[in-house]
């Protein structure tokens, strides 16, 4: 009878211990989907990783699903592969400054109509998946304050279509746009077009990169 009991503790406690394994959580797997600044997350001190080195791996995969030059049809057409193939639990967009700095120069940025129809394809795509959104504004094409630089009247028209489009759809903005004009309007004292937070008026430098992660944080938690 003692044999009979200890032979089915243990069983119990056998079960009880898969069924704890097999309950334990995954980690919520995050992709962010985005161009070359987002490309740049994932190296040395880029944005992603500085987000890597403050979650619990054990509670997060981040993954970074960025590619140079892509504007917002590039990131329509690989959608697919990229993102809904991997099943995340959440998607990061951050799209639209390519969208409109190439519209200097080679004139291949895409206009403002369009870039709302292939963003709201991407949501209505992902959230078919399965996956919670997060949205983010562009963020700046040159640093100068006061809407001084070249392409800023746009940029702010690019960056309101997103609201909209975020209210529009319930989805949380991540207001890069606003984040950014703020930072410099207190930190640019030289007024100056790069070096703030980006090193060629796009790109992120350590202090643009911790800018990012720190304002994302709180929609991945």
């Amino acid at each position: 009878m003692n044999k009979y009991i200890k032979s089915a503790s243990t069983v119990a406690l056998i079960a009880i211990l898969f069924l704890s394994m097999a309950m334990k959580a995954k980690p919520k797997k995050v992709i962010f989907f985005g161009d070359s600044i987002t490309q740049a997350g994932v190296q040395g001190n880029g944005y992603i990783n500085l987000l890597k080195k403050t979650l619990d791996p054990n509670q997060y995969e981040l993954i970074g699903a960025g590619i140079g030059g892509n504007k917002v049809y590039d990131l329509y057409l690989r959608l697919e592969d990229d993102v809904l193939n991997k099943k995340p639990d959440l998607v990061i967009i951050y799209v639209g400054i390519n969208d409109v700095w190439h519209k200097l120069g080679a004139h291949t940025g895409t206009d403002y109509d369009k870039y709302l129809k292939f963003y709201q394809a991407l949501i209505n795509k992902i959230q078919a998946n399965g996956s919670k959104i997060v949205m983010c504004t562009p963020s700046v094409i040159g640093e100068k304050k006061n809407d001084a630089n070249e392409v800023d009247a746009d940029l702010n028209k690019y960056a309101a279509g997103i609201r909209e489009l975020a209210a529009k759809n319930n989805i949380p903005l991540c207001d890069l746009r606003k984040a950014f004009t703020a930072y410099e309007e207190k930190n640019n004292t030289a007024d100056i077009e790069k070096g703030v937070l980006t090193v060629d008026k796009v790109h992120l430098n350590d202090v643009g990169n911790q800018l990012v992660a720190d304002t994302m944080l709180p929609f991945i938690k």
